[in-house]
């Protein structure tokens, strides 16, 4: 029994220091080795043998930031002897910052940083994960304490730029990469949003006003552009047609013209001559006289003088005759000369 119980006591202290002697180390983890309390060297990925009780693992301090099932967030801290090389999200929560024209509001920042050098990550700071935080919550502070209420809601992208130069440039000593810094939620107080609120909907009503007088004022311009286009094109078409009657009535102008002389010329060739001109006055004559008599009760006088103009139409009758026509005779033409005014009804 003694035998058994040696041999029990050799077998655990055995596995004792193999549990002391081997460590393995996963992958995109590092584990940083101190010999009798000094840095040693930095483990990497996989199989890695230790001197026992002269090496020995150091632990750094973690963070992690955590949601329960109510939605309550809150901060776990803890230790480990493994440093995860990944990128990684440090999260905190909302913080009172007091902008420029002493308006209170909540922020709610997140910071994505790289341990890059595991030896000061470890040895240059005493808790990483907190100095990180409150780095970020001075630097946050001092950045919005300089912007006015306005200039802060609107210009995120500036301050994440601003904070990340200032972080990045204070944690290069503590072998950390930061690789972004976001503003997650930035809240005024209730007033505050009030009346924001109220001026917004001020100022989509302006536009919506604004937009409305636009709209209108275009279509006002568009209705006066088509008036005034429908106007230059009636006014177009009438010129057009204009120009087209008076060339239509030019054209029948000029053609009766042509008949009328036409015609002169074939009655000017009948007649003997120098008779031509009497014959066409006693047919304007003649063509006037139904006119002039139209009309209940309609006397016309004629002068003295028309005795010729009657006489003239008497030979008219003799000289188409004497020009050939045929239906008349020479015998039935019978000249008449009035010496008096006669009276016509």
């Amino acid at each position: 029994m003694v035998g058994l119980t040696f041999l029990g006591i050799i077998a655990l202290i055995v596995l004792f220091v193999a549990s002391k002697s081997f460590k393995i180390v996963g992958q995109a983890e590092v584990m940083v080795v101190e010999r009798l309390g000094r840095f040693h060297r930095v483990a990497r990925s996989g199989l890695n043998i230790l001197l026992p009780f002269i090496d020995s693992p150091r632990t750094i301090d973690v963070r992690y930031f955590e949601s329960d099932v109510t939605g309550v967030k809150r901060v776990t801290a803890g230790h480990t002897s493994r440093i995860d090389l990944r990128e990684q999200v440090l999260n905190f929560p909302s913080q009172p910052v007091i902008t420029k024209d002493n308006v209170t509001i909540d922020i709610d920042a997140v910071i994505y940083y790289r341990v890059a050098d595991p030896q000061k990550a470890t040895y240059s700071v005493q808790n990483l994960p907190y100095a990180l935080e409150t780095l970020t919550r001075t630097t946050l502070r001092n950045i919005v304490g300089e912007m006015e209420l306005d200039a802060t809601l609107g210009s995120r992208d500036v301050i994440n730029k601003r904070m990340r130069e200032v972080i990045e440039e204070a944690s290069i000593g503590w072998g950390v990469d930061v690789t972004r810094v976001e503003l997650q939620a930035i809240e005024p107080p209730r007033d505050i949003q009030q009346s924001m609120e109220l001026q917004m909907r001020a100022e989509r009503e302006r536009r919506a006003t604004v937009t409305n007088a636009e709209a209108g004022k275009r279509a006002a311009i568009l209705e006066a552009e088509g008036v005034r286009e429908s106007q230059v094109r009636r006014a177009e078409g009438e010129k057009d047609a204009a120009i087209l009657r008076a060339d239509g009535l030019a054209t029948a102008r000029l053609a009766m013209a042509t008949a009328e002389a036409e015609a002169i010329r074939k009655i000017a060739s009948a007649l003997p001559e120098g008779q031509a001109a009497m014959y066409l006055l006693g047919m304007k004559y003649l063509e006037a006289l139904p006119t002039l008599a139209q009309g209940k009760n309609t006397t016309i006088f004629l002068p003295a003088e028309a005795a010729g103009v009657m006489g003239a139409i008497g030979g008219l009758r003799e000289l188409v005759n004497r020009a050939g026509v045929p239906g008349h005779s020479p015998s039935e033409t019978k000249p008449q000369a009035a010496e008096e005014p006669r009276k016509l009804t």
